[in-house]
């Protein structure tokens, strides 16, 4: 089972464990996820669709749960943040309790922004974070650690089977164009010529991992011996500024865009980047696709995206 299966990254998900030889039941209650993104496996013998709130009791019966549901942007997260932590915490505590009842293994989809704005670099798994626990970001990064502590203390108090990963910025086809987030804000912004928008001074840095790369370290996560629980971090550790993201898009793009400086936002993090010694040792894991070859790979599905809306404009 993946919660969140018709999101960004839970569609790739599916789409390899269908293609491994998985059947795969796919849940979501489509608040930021599109049927869109799996409309190609609905046909598919070995796919199966639940419109569904994991923030509700879910009562099935699967082998593996992988929990991916909660959206995971700034403007989604923000836009109802109870619900927010909600889908982190209530998601969890549902998602363990069926994991409990079946006796299977579940993955957590955790996250990098459970270091906050971090004053260790890299961050490695043993840092415990530097989170402001009342800010505007605070529904996603502290539900999400609140989520990571109900599951290793579901796995002491009743041996739950447990992974956990903890997700740095991913990018790639099927992002939701809007969300946004950094490359997908850049692309299109850079495809329709408009000014691409800087926060502060634009020196901030981020670590890219295209999403192919992060699916094969979910599943080789997931696959791993029980002694391995995480939390692993599976990132990119290539470090960028957002001036230097903006400017290969434009290249990439062929755009004329400028550049335009705004004020930062509260809480935005300085620096980001993964220290993957972890995964590299328990999961024979690194990224292979580097920023170049991945925004190559994305950008005409953001093409794509803009011709269908313009497409439809028009009818």
């Amino acid at each position: 089972m993946v919660t969140g299966g018709a999101g960004f990254i839970g569609s790739h998900l599916c789409e390899r464990l269908l293609a491994r030889g998985d059947e795969v039941l796919c849940v979501d209650n489509f608040y930021t996820g599109s049927r869109a993104n799996i409309e190609s496996l609905l046909t598919h013998p070995r796919f199966e669709l639940m419109r569904h709130d994991i923030t509700m009791p879910l009562y099935v019966e699967v082998d593996q749960i992988y929990n991916l549901a909660c959206p995971a942007s700034p403007i989604h997260y923000q836009f109802d943040p109870v619900q927010t932590t909600k889908t982190s915490v209530h998601g969890a505590i549902n998602m363990l309790g069926l994991a409990k009842r079946m006796k299977c293994r579940i993955f957590q989809a955790s996250t990098s922004e459970v270091y906050g704005d971090p004053e260790v670099h890299p961050q490695p798994e043993s840092y415990w974070g530097h989170v402001n626990p009342i800010g505007y970001r605070s529904c996603y990064d502290e539900g999400k650690r609140c989520a990571e502590t109900l599951f290793f203390d579901y796995h002491r108090q009743h041996k739950v089977d447990i992974k956990v990963a903890r997700i740095f910025n991913t990018y790639g086809p099927k992002m939701h164009p809007n969300d946004g987030r950094v490359v997908s804000n850049f692309i299109m912004q850079a495809l329709l010529g408009r000014p691409i928008t800087i926060y502060g001074e634009g020196l901030q840095t981020r670590s890219f991992c295209y999403v192919d790369d992060l699916v094969e370290g979910f599943m080789r996560l997931m696959d791993s011996p029980a002694g391995i629980t995480g939390p692993i971090n599976l990132g990119n550790p290539g470090e960028f500024t957002m001036i230097e993201l903006a400017q290969l898009v434009i290249e990439l793009t062929h755009s004329k865009s400028s550049l335009v400086h705004q004020p930062l936002p509260p809480d935005d993090p300085k620096q980001r980047r993964p220290d993957i010694r972890l995964a590299k040792e328990k999961l024979a894991w690194e990224p292979k696709v580097s920023l170049r070859e991945g925004l190559t790979k994305a950008i005409p599905y953001f093409e794509q995206v803009l011709r269908q809306g313009r497409r439809a404009t028009a009818a």
